[in-house]
């Protein structure tokens, strides 16, 4: 997988990848209701602080958002084989 720096992407591609995500994982905000608009800007304010990383998976030709405890454990796991 390779990191991709999202200040790369254009505005409008990371919002379509974000909200991709979004609809795709689900996402569980409590009781409190929030709109598409509000889950796009907290998962940006994630990606700006680095708790989630935006990768390019090279076999399954896809980008994808992961935590960065998720790109650890990859790293480690990859070291160990």
């Amino acid at each position: 997988m390779i990191e991709i720096p999202a200040a790369n992407l254009a505005p409008e591609t990371l919002r379509a990848l974000i909200e991709s995500y979004i609809v795709r994982e689900g996402t569980d905000y409590g009781d409190a209701e929030y709109s598409l608009d509000n889950k796009v800007a907290q998962v940006k304010r994630q990606l700006e602080r680095g708790d989630i990383l935006l990768m390019w998976d090279e076999v399954l030709e896809s980008c994808n958002l992961i935590t960065k405890n998720q790109w650890q454990s990859y790293l480690a796991e990859s070291e160990a084989n």
